[in-house]
């Protein structure tokens, strides 16, 4: 199992390109992040190459946090907004050698305007990201810690997936937001396996460390092997203190 560190929430102690360098030391196989833009993609690139680790993927710019936002895709009054946010990822992703965007939908009704709007900015982002050769992610997020997020299931992804028909659009499966919204976690993954481009985990219900919790990775993981995942394993997790004193749990889900 290739276990992919998400420099979002480990080794935030560090700039972004000495997170890549402390994500290789520590024997991770890939990174991720969130919001990079503050980091020219150039420094990003050198970094990875100097690694030789992949950025598997990076999340859209989520608008005003202070205010509540948490995305902008489904927000039907924000679209021009949303697009130039979709095109500053797809750009940065391109120059940085990032694999995949996440395009984050944020807080909504629920309602048709919303879906309306969520569905044509994919579209859109897949538009862009085809030209580079990125792929396009939607993760569902659990309603407990984002109230209102407008993508909160895997049926709901699976719809937008099935109804868009886009190769550039895959689901990114956290473990961790699907315990919380759903469970029956073996049974989702081995249903929605050929739509997933990523898989993220972290315990349930702290989001801390995945060697603990009411989440059996140590099993889970061997199932979505079983099942032909060939992707990375993103770590994607609140430390309890540093992020170098709890990667214990990287020999113990894979001890055998």
């Amino acid at each position: 199992m290739r276990f992919s560190a998400n420099l979002g929430f480990l080794f935030t102690e560090h700039d972004l390109p000495d997170a890549i360098r402390a994500a290789k030391a520590a024997g991770f196989d890939a990174v991720e992040c969130h919001f990079p833009y503050d980091t020219p993609p150039e420094q990003m690139r050198a970094a990875l190459a100097e690694t030789g680790l992949r950025m598997l993927g990076l999340n859209t710019w989520p608008g005003d946090r202070g205010a509540g936002d948490f995305g902008l895709a489904a927000l039907p009054d924000r679209v021009s907004e949303a697009r130039a946010e979709i095109a500053r990822a797809v750009d940065y992703a391109a120059a940085a050698g990032v694999d995949a965007v996440h395009v984050m939908a944020g807080r909504t009704d629920g309602g048709a305007a919303a879906e309306d709007c969520f569905r044509s900015n994919l579209n859109h982002a897949c538009d862009l990201a085809a030209e580079h050769g990125i792929s396009v992610l939607i993760e569902p997020i659990n309603t407990r810690d984002v109230a209102g997020y407008h993508l909160s299931t895997t049926d709901h992804a699976e719809r937008i997936v099935d109804a868009l028909e886009r190769p550039e659009l895959k689901i990114m499966f956290d473990c961790y937001h699907m315990q919380i919204m759903q469970g029956d976690l073996a049974k989702t993954l081995e249903r929605l396996m050929p739509k997933i481009g990523h898989v993220q985990i972290a315990s349930v219900p702290d989001r801390a460390e995945p060697d603990r919790g009411e989440v059996d990775y140590r099993w889970l993981l061997q199932r979505i092997d079983d099942l032909g995942y060939n992707g990375f394993i993103g770590a994607e997790y609140h430390p309890q203190a540093t992020t170098k004193a709890g990667l214990g749990w990287m020999n113990t889900l894979c001890a055998d």
